[in-house]
């Protein structure tokens, strides 16, 4: 984009005056950031160069974008001079960082979403996202006497000004009880300074008609309807709780909603270019990204069906454009559908799934491990593997456990449709963007062809002892800026002296922040007793959200709240330690904590992290990991050496072992240490109304499946290696293993991940 300042100020002015009647002298914040981001929209939007041809269609619940303004105008080319052009008339662009996210996703499914279509637009490869553009993102979150509060995520309030609605594609979504209209809104996905833009369409749901209950109750055999249902609230938030029957049922609406406007959309549009139904794939190829969007396979079987395709023809179109990835092990994890409730919903939708599970029988497998239905129950996993081209994990260790375990049979069945595709990050917005010293030290050194071929970033490795003291001092700054931030925000002091040992990501129990939690109070104990001395000052940082619905994942963020008033509140310990949780961690904090942490947690119990991407974040901005081998760790440590991070904990094949005989009593009465932090969920250390304490220490200790996650055998071996981590902590060493994992980084861009995914899976 060719930027001249005259005439953008001229065009910020003009939107400020129609649309607010002010100027940029006095508008807010708000005002001048949906004039400027017009005002770019109206030079670049219609400008705009895709690829022709072949396209993939990215089918994702979740588009974790985060706050657009800054990531489009550095793809744009123009960030400085924009910062330049307000400066000029007394503004800042640094006035938009108070610009909230677009928090369309839950965590790394949505962010991963995200940067494949920012790495696909930047590589030239013609990608465009179909989603939700729910009204509330996943919600806000803040801390009441410890306890995760929930509130709604009015995203919309900043306006949405980088989305563009396109009335003439709306369509008609037809559920049995009623009908909904789907009006797309479309947002540009800039490549970096290549002039390109991907598309990603969120559609809205309005009303188009009154719900007939008379005619769904008559349908559905005089079962009672969902009363006063409005067609609205099928976009109102993101992952509504699916705890009740109502929950799930708007999930499923949620869900079909996309996929149905998405194919309408797409298939009316090929039909109208005169294209062959029977080569539809030569136009289209589409992505399934986890089991959410599946419910597209049994609606495209019902559009060329009712375009006078025969089932077997239908079918062998749905073979060659569906290719499915699988992002979890976790039995609970893969969606799974009442037969019922799909029938009674979309009764012609089910009656495609119960085809496909009729083709499966005739082909003679053995109905115990080869099934699309059982029991009522629809698989929509072995759907997805059933009838895609290819099916995909997303790191290597993740990938053999689909292969040896989770879909054994089915690989067993398809080998050839099983690949891998490492998971990856896009280097513009996880270090360019987000530590900009960093970067122009490394273009000093290297020159900046890394910023589109992240490989190059290993040019640094001669220069590593050289630039160490740089990147201190770079380092240094990052945490103080975060510091302040965190003290503005969270009002908890951390000295910039203070090792950042930082554990970010979704609250799960196999994520084991109960682990971390844990050894913050040994280290706290042992302190106070002296039975620990000259202990590194060090504040441990956590940011996680826990889904509303979640008791156990809940009970941690209580925990690990009371842990640190209980660490902050003591004059004995500041000189050495620091405890806090972040509230509302999103994408425009993790872009403060990624560049300023010197640690970087990633301690699942091994085989149950599918890949993770916060690892890689922090990786490319020079932090060690303190993890286990699982997910991309293992690939981490193939690239940068296992002897450059520390690594700790049992291993996939050991959990497999012990998971036979293990029973945590014995170690913790063997561990004191452990068991006293242990007692602290119920000897009173801690307050616990609501009883959610004592549930989490009969998890650990007592439950029907004591310690699933093997928190307590791992323990020990994990405080050891923390212990090693932070006693080398400011050595030259040290600061060498930062720069050698940073150099060693390229892997994991997602550039690489989508050339892949365009050469082994969508034939781009």
């Amino acid at each position: 984009m060719k930027f001249q300042r005259k005439n953008f100020l001229q065009d910020v002015e003009r939107f400020l005056a129609s649309d607010y009647a002010t100027d940029i002298a006095h508008a807010d914040t708000r005002e001048l950031y949906n004039a400027v981001s017009k005002a770019v929209m109206t030079e670049t939007y219609p400008a705009r160069k895709t690829r022709e041809g072949k396209r993939c269609c990215y089918f994702s619940a979740e588009f974790l974008m985060g706050r657009a303004i800054f990531n489009n105008l550095m793809n744009l080319g123009i960030l400085e001079e924009t910062g330049e052009a307000l400066a000029s008339v007394g503004r800042a662009l640094g006035e938009f960082e108070e610009v909230e996210d677009a928090a369309l996703g839950n965590g790394g499914l949505g962010r991963l979403a995200a940067c494949y279509l920012e790495s696909a637009a930047t590589m030239g490869i013609p990608l465009d996202g179909y989603g939700i553009r729910y009204r509330y993102g996943l919600f806000r979150q803040t801390f009441e006497d410890g306890y995760q509060h929930e509130e709604g995520d009015d995203w919309l309030k900043w306006g949405d000004p980088w989305s563009v609605r396109v009335e003439r594609d709306a369509v008609e979504v037809k559920f049995a009880d009623l009908t909904v209209r789907a009006v797309p809104y479309d947002m540009p996905v800039f490549g970096y300074k290549n002039g390109v833009a991907n598309n990603l369409r969120l559609w809205s749901s309005e009303p188009v008609q009154a719900f007939d209950f008379g005619a769904f109750n008559e349908m559905r055999g005089g079962r009672k309807a969902e009363e006063n249902f409005d067609a609205t609230k099928i976009c109102d938030v993101l992952y509504p709780n699916d705890n009740t029957m109502v929950g799930k049922i708007l999930r499923l609406r949620q869900q079909y909603f996309m996929i149905s406007a998405s194919l309408q959309d797409l298939l009316g549009k090929y039909k109208a270019g005169g294209g062959d139904l029977l080569a539809f794939d030569k136009a289209y190829c589409f992505q399934l990204n986890d089991t959410h969007p599946v419910i597209a396979i049994p609606e495209l079987l019902r559009l060329l069906r009712l375009e006078g395709l025969s089932f077997e023809e239908a079918f062998g179109v749905c073979r060659k454009v569906f290719n499915f990835t699988n992002h979890t092990i976790m039995a609970e994890a893969l969606e799974k559908w009442d037969s019922l409730a799909i029938a009674d919903l979309l009764p012609e939708v089910y009656e495609q799934i119960a085809c496909c599970q009729q083709r499966l029988e005739k082909e003679g497998l053995d109905p115990a491990k080869y099934f699309i239905i059982r029991d009522n129950v629809v698989h929509m996993a072995n759907l997805a593997i059933y009838v895609a081209a290819k099916v995909n994990g997303v790191a290597e260790i993740h990938t053999n456990i689909l292969k040896t375990e989770t879909f054994k049979d089915w690989y067993e069945l398809y080998p050839e449709k099983f690949v891998n595709i490492t998971n990856g990050i896009t280097p513009r917005r996880w270090l360019l963007l987000n530590n900009p010293k960093l970067a122009a030290l490394i273009d000093e050194k290297i020159g900046d062809g890394w910023h589109t071929d992240l490989k190059q970033i290993a040019k640094i490795k001669p220069f590593i002892a050289d630039m160490v003291p740089a990147f201190q001092a770079i380092k240094g700054e990052n945490k103080r800026k975060l510091a302040a931030y965190i003290k503005e925000h969270e009002g908890v002091d951390i000295p910039e002296n203070f090792i950042f040992d930082v554990q970010v990501k979704r609250l799960h129990e196999y994520k084991r922040q109960m682990l971390n939690a844990l050894s913050i109070l040994y280290f706290y104990y042992g302190i106070k007793d002296g039975t620990i001395r000259d202990f590194p000052p060090t504040a441990f940082i956590f940011g996680a959200k826990a889904a509303p619905g979640y008791y156990m994942a809940k009970a941690i963020i209580k925990f690990i709240n009371e842990v640190a008033k209980l660490v902050n509140s003591d004059g004995e310990v500041a000189p050495y330690m620091r405890v806090v949780f972040v509230q509302n961690y999103n994408v425009s904090y993790a872009e403060k904590i990624v560049c300023a942490a010197d640690v970087s947690e990633q301690i699942s119990m091994a085989g149950m992290e599918a890949s993770g991407t916060s690892n890689m974040k922090f990786m490319l901005n020079g932090t060690v990991t303190l993890g286990t081998m699982d997910g991309a760790n293992v690939e981490i440590c193939e690239e940068a050496g296992a002897e450059n991070n520390y690594i700790f904990g049992a291993t996939v094949d050991e959990v497999a072992t012990i998971k036979r005989f293990y029973w945590p009593a014995e170690i913790i009465e063997q561990t004191p240490a452990l068991k006293r932090a242990l007692e602290t969920l119920i000897d009173g250390t801690f307050p616990d109304e609501t009883g959610c304490l004592a549930k989490l220490h009969e998890s650990l200790t007592a439950g029907h499946v004591p310690d699933r996650y093997l928190v307590v055998l791992d323990f020990i071996d994990y405080v050891r290696v923390k212990e090693e981590l932070l006693r080398d902590y400011g050595s030259e060493e040290f600061w060498k293993k930062c720069l050698i994992n940073m150099s060693a980084a390229g892997k994991f861009s997602a550039d690489r991940s989508v050339q892949d995914y365009a050469r082994l899976i969508w034939d781009l």
